[in-house]
């Protein structure tokens, strides 16, 4: 289904359309952020030597990282500015993969896969059970902004290999330009999300 503009609509008629038309690429991304951030669970709490150390590492990296020197030096705003903006580049990266379709998905499972493997605090002890609430909203809050961002980046990509019709017409650089415009209108939604988990992550505690 490929749904047409009416002749008159509102900026939410565009959005909702927009989601409408990349609901498969949306649920399919999706679908791999919850089997990968599921994986990450699953290793962290069965122990898995490989998951527990890149664990460690990624925040042993992050630790001398400009968030973690704004929350330092006290200042949640920065912290919280810094993360919605790595949020924000990372879903734009996921994106533009979405041009080659199949590109988007290793990056998800990666991402979601550290999503999982953060389920474990620096002693190795489960966040499920001391701080399951914040850690599972934070997870969401992030997770399904990345999800309908890295979707319709699918849908730009299969509407640039094969369009159907409502993405026939002009084009941008060869990728149909109603095609890209979904993608502008479904980050209307997507961007405040990400300033949402970035909020709650830092101010909720």
């Amino acid at each position: 289904m490929c749904a047409d503009a009416p002749k008159s609509y509102s900026l939410t008629q565009l959005v909702a359309r927009a989601f409408s038309r990349a609901r498969v690429p949306i649920l399919t991304v999706g679908l791999t952020y919850a089997a990968s951030v599921t994986v990450g669970i699953v290793m962290m709490h069965a122990g898995n030597s490989f998951a527990l150390n890149t664990r460690d590492q990624i925040v042993s990296d992050a630790q001398s990282g400009p968030i973690i020197t704004a929350l330092d030096q006290n200042n949640r705003l920065l912290a919280d500015l810094l993360d919605f903006l790595g949020n924000l580049l990372g879903a734009v990266s996921s994106t533009v993969a979405g041009l080659g379709v199949v590109f988007t998905y290793p990056i998800v499972a990666y991402r979601s896969w550290i999503g999982g493997i953060v389920s474990v605090d620096g002693a190795h002890l489960s966040r499920l059970a001391g701080e399951a609430a914040f850690y599972l909203i934070t997870l969401a809050l992030q997770l399904i902004p990345y999800s309908i961002t890295g979707g319709a980046g699918v849908n730009m990509g299969l509407a640039y290999l094969k369009p159907k019709s409502c993405y026939r017409g002009n084009k941008w650089l060869g990728i149909p330009a109603e095609a890209i415009r979904d993608v502008l209108r479904i980050y209307l939604i997507a961007a405040p999300f990400f300033l949402l988990a970035s909020l709650w992550e830092f101010f909720a505690r």
